[in-house]
């Protein structure tokens, strides 16, 4: 009994408006814009199929931002991804395009290519526990790279997906500390052997003749 008595209650006073009730004075006009953005969606969806896919994605998108809004580098490395992507799958889509109309043969798998490797800087940027530097940071001199090799690459076929993996590896190692850890492995591997020389019958008699 008490739920309908309350409801009746904020019913009568968002229709009362008192303005000494902030919370009825914001309510009405948040339903009101509301309600009419709704409806102008669901006017601009059902216009046609193209619509209706833009729109679900525009929501998919406003949603993902939202519920990343605490934390930026997450935020940065997807929306530099996505562009990424678009932009080398733009040329070399072109790139293809262009050699389609001089007669030769057109696979397609470099734009897929492009993709794998945004994809691979993306995961790769997050898979590191330690990271010494921002994550997001990262990704974005990943696709930055990409973006180049994908330009090499409509000129040159052949290096523009090769490049660029090169290039997405090359990121990850240096701002992900691989550099610092191949050099720490290196630096063990040679004390290792200085300490195995060292161990050895032939270099203690050896050291005991000279002495």
């Amino acid at each position: 009994m008490n739920r309908p008595r309350m409801s009746s209650s904020r019913l009568l006073r968002l229709l009362h408006q008192d303005k000494t009730d902030p919370w009825a004075v914001r309510l009405l006009p948040r339903l009101v814009f509301g309600l009419a953005a709704a409806c102008t969606l669901f006017v601009i969806a059902s216009s046609s199929g193209s619509n209706f896919v833009t729109l679900c994605a525009l929501l998919l998108f406003g949603l993902a931002v939202w519920l990343l809004r605490g934390r930026g580098q997450l935020l940065l490395a997807l929306g530099s991804t996505t562009v990424a992507a678009a932009l080398a799958g733009y040329f070399a889509a072109a790139g293809e395009a262009a050699r389609w109309g001089q007669g030769l043969t057109v696979s397609g798998q470099a734009v897929f290519g492009y993709w794998a490797l945004a994809g691979m800087a993306l995961l790769g940027a997050w898979m590191v526990r330690e990271h010494p530097g921002r994550r997001g940071v990262t990704v974005v001199l990943a696709d930055v790279i990409l973006v180049i090799t994908s330009v090499l690459g409509m000129f040159v076929p052949e290096a523009g997906v090769a490049a660029g993996f090169l290039g997405v590896v090359g990121v990850l190692a240096v701002r992900g500390g691989g550099t610092a850890v191949a050099r720490r492995g290196v630096s063990a591997l040679l004390t290792g052997v200085r300490r195995d020389r060292a161990a050895q019958p032939g270099a203690k008699a050896t050291e005991r003749a000279d002495s």
